[in-house]
């Protein structure tokens, strides 16, 4: 997680380009990469973390600074709603159906051997509605109430969503268990 001091956000908020320079360098990867967990292509992805960015600059006299990590963690909230936002405009969360499905055992195993571009390739292939929910609940720790309300569909749905999520995973996993030279979707 990047850090920031207090002195170079006050050097952010007086519009010192060199510091602005500085921070965006430093936060344009990670924040991409966040993004990049909700949406598949790229030149959204890039659009996204450039609307979070200047968002941040332009709202940076209403940062609160608390920690040298609380930049970061302000910029991804900024980034994963610009990123929901898009969603929002292309993908209807509401008509998703609900079903109940059965709690799915952990691959914690297969996992373990993966490395980490293999399972983000996974979870590219998982369709919108399950990506969003699956990232939104484990990644960015948010309950399926919190998600319900950013999605604008019913808690039932985030958790249905969620566990199609595990299920599509799993099948995706077995797959990948099965391939003989050990790398995924190339």
């Amino acid at each position: 997680m990047k850090t920031f001091t207090k002195h170079q956000i006050e050097l952010c908020r007086k519009a010192d380009r060199s510091t602005q320079r500085l921070v965006f360098d430093a936060l344009y990867a990670p924040m991409f990469r966040i993004c990049q967990r909700y949406l598949v292509h790229t030149a959204q992805t890039e659009d996204c973390v450039l609307k979070g960015m200047m968002k941040m600059f332009q709202e940076i006299d209403s940062f609160i600074f608390e920690d040298e990590t609380s930049l970061f963690k302000w910029l991804r909230q900024i980034v994963v709603n610009e990123a929901l936002m898009e969603l929002r405009k292309k993908n209807n969360f509401y008509l998703m159906p609900e079903e109940s499905f059965p709690e799915i055992a952990d691959q914690q195993d297969i996992l373990s051997a993966m490395h980490a571009e293999d399972i983000n390739k996974m979870i590219l292939k998982l369709p919108t509605g399950y990506r969003t929910v699956l990232n939104l609940f484990v990644v960015e720790g948010y309950s399926h109430k919190e998600i319900a309300e950013m999605l604008n569909i019913k808690e039932s749905t985030s958790k249905t969503q969620y566990m199609k999520a595990k299920s599509k995973l799993k099948e995706i996993l077995e797959n990948y268990r099965g391939e003989a030279n050990g790398t995924f979707g190339e």
